[in-house]
Formats: C-alpha cells, sequence, structure tokens
C-alpha cells in the first residue's frame, strides 16, 4: 500500500500502475519509483535532454520533462485502454532521471549519452528513453550494439534521418546512414514508417511511408514489420514528427500529413511478437505546442510499449 501522494520516492520499483492526485505529486514518468538502482527493475525510464544537433527549431531537451508531466495523466488505477491488465503487475520499471550533459563541451555529449545506456544496461534491464532530439539514438544504438549485435530498426518518423555526409557530425538527420554503415543495425531486416520528405537512397531500409500507411491501412503495415523482423533483437524508435502536425504540433520539424495518433498506436500494438530491447520517443518540444498533446501522445505511445513488453510476459 503505497501513499497517497509522492509515491515516486518509494526506494524501489513497486508493483501496480498506482494512483494519486493527476494534478501534484512528484513528476516521475508514470509515477515509477526514482532510483538510479540499475540491477532490480526489468526497465528503466529515463531522459536525455539534448538539443543540439537539430536542423531548425530547438526545445527538444525539455521533452523529457514535459512527458513526465503528462504521463501523470495516464497513472489511473487498472488496466490502459484497449490492453484491458496493470502493465506494471509484471514488469519492474523506475524512472532513473536524466542523463547528465555538459552543454559547455559539446562534443563530449554523444559519449557521455552512450556512457549512461551502458550504465542503464549493466544490469540487464531494458531501456525507456526520453529524448532530447533523435541524434541520441545513435550513442544509445552504439550501447545496445555491445550486448546484442546488430539489431532490427523499427523506426517511426517524418524523415529518413539516412542523409551522407562526407564526415561524422553531431547531427539529428544522419546518424542511422552512419549506424547502418558501422553494423549497429541491419538495414535488411528493419523498416521505417512513416516517412513523408524524399531521400534518394535507401541504404538498404525497408520503407512504408506516410502514403503507404493511409492507402494500405495499418494491419499490412503490422504484417509487414512482423514479416521483416522477424524473430531478430529489434529496437524500437519513435519520433513524435511521424505524427501528423495536427496531433503534435510540439516539434521542431513537423511535416504535415502524418500518420494519427490512433495509427501509431495501434502499429505498436500489433508488434507484440517482435523481440524489443529498448525503445526511445525522442523530438518532443512543448514550447511549440498548446495544452500539452504533443507530450500526452508521447507519454501514451511509451505506454503501449510498456504494455507490449507486459503482454509478452503474460
Amino acid at each position: 500500500m503505497h501513499g497517497d501522494t509522492d509515491i515516486a520516492f518509494e526506494n524501489q520499483p513497486f508493483h501496480g500502475i498506482g494512483h494519486e492526485i493527476t494534478y501534484a505529486g512528484a513528476l516521475s514518468f508514470l509515477r515509477r519509483a526514482y532510483s538510479k538502482d540499475v540491477h532490480s527493475p526489468e526497465l528503466i525510464v529515463s531522459g536525455v535532454p539534448f538539443d543540439l544537433a537539430v536542423s531548425n527549431r530547438p526545445g527538444t531537451r525539455f521533452g523529457p520533462r514535459s512527458i513526465r508531466e503528462a504521463s501523470t495523466n495516464l497513472a489511473w488505477t487498472g488496466g490502459p485502454w484497449p490492453w484491458g491488465f496493470d502493465p506494471f503487475e509484471n514488469i519492474l520499471a523506475s524512472d532513473f532521471g536524466d542523463c547528465v550533459l555538459d552543454q559547455g563541451k559539446p562534443d563530449k555529449i554523444p559519449q557521455q549519452i552512450e556512457e549512461h545506456a551502458r550504465l542503464l544496461l549493466s544490469g540487464g534491464a531494458k531501456m525507456l528513453t526520453m529524448g532530447g532530439d533523435h541524434f541520441v539514438t545513435y550513442p544509445i544504438l552504439k550501447a545496445i550494439h555491445e550486448r546484442h549485435g546488430p539489431v532490427s530498426l523499427v523506426h517511426f518518423d517524418a524523415h529518413s534521418d539516412t542523409w551522407e555526409e562526407p564526415e561524422e557530425r553531431i547531427d539529428h538527420g544522419t546518424m542511422f546512414y552512419h549506424a547502418a554503415r558501422q553494423g549497429l543495425v541491419n538495414p535488411q531486416k528493419s523498416v521505417q514508417i512513416g516517412l513523408r520528405t524524399c531521400n534518394d537512397k535507401t541504404h538498404g531500409f525497408n520503407i512504408m511511408d506516410a502514403d503507404y500507411v493511409h492507402k494500405n491501412g495499418v494491419q499490412k503495415v503490422i504484417e509487414n514489420t512482423l514479416e521483416i523482423v522477424g524473430d531478430n533483437p529489434a529496437y524500437l524508435t519513435f519520433d513524435i514528427d511521424c505524427l501528423d502536425p495536427s496531433y503534435a504540433p510540439g516539434t521542431g520539424t513537423p511535416v504535415c500529413g502524418g500518420l494519427s495518433t490512433w495509427q501509431a498506436q495501434t502499429i505498436i500494438r500489433g508488434l507484440v511478437p517482435i523481440n524489443f530491447i529498448s525503445m526511445d520517443l525522442v523530438e518532443v518540444a512543448p514550447a511549440y505546442d498548446v495544452g500539452d498533446i504533443t507530450s500526452l501522445a508521447g507519454a501514451s505511445i511509451m505506454l503501449d510499449f510498456i504494455c507490449l513488453l507486459s503482454q509478452q510476459k503474460r
């Protein structure tokens, strides 16, 4: 039995989604216990408040804080719809807090993120990361690769993030080009969903752009994704600008014609058979939003991923 408020200050991860006053209390993600223990939890949530790699509007450094706040609206007693069960009854999750970054030494930040990911993975837990801009996925994938080898990337985005460059830069539009070249991911067993910008080179990735999703429906996308990924270990990365700006205006590089929140959530809910290693959700920039609907969409998609992991254990 937990107290009526500030249950995030529990010393250890606790079972059950819990409940406290929605508009009060410590703002951990989904009211999980704050903990620096990397050995007890099965899933560790953390934030990477970094936005120095953006090519348009900054502000995603405030994403983790805003997503945590929006998530309090989802931490109700009982099971999230439409799953119908409490995911935290059989999966222990904690909130580690945020990755410590030295903004005065931006060239050191990629290594700091990689070391943060390596620490969180060291106890065998899976990671659920809140960005930050999309570049943060790149150093995380380096740490993932040390434990799992080349993984399948299940990538939701408006942009391919595979633009070529002659030398490696800290840029949120090129990191999957480097990840593929370095063998961090297996493009042939990876999918990119919701794209709506032109890039002449696929670099081997399987693409189902926004038009494909709209014209063929979410069930076809689910079936294709399951077939492509197969039993390969997979990493889910969700750029919130995959959603149409009408559903997620709070992002740095919005592109019209995107997926609805329902489409994205339904696709993720259909991917239970996939062996997901970890996930991140990135590019939430709350300053460009009204009513926190972008942060709420991000928190909801993250909750669906947690339910997916819990369903795999049921």
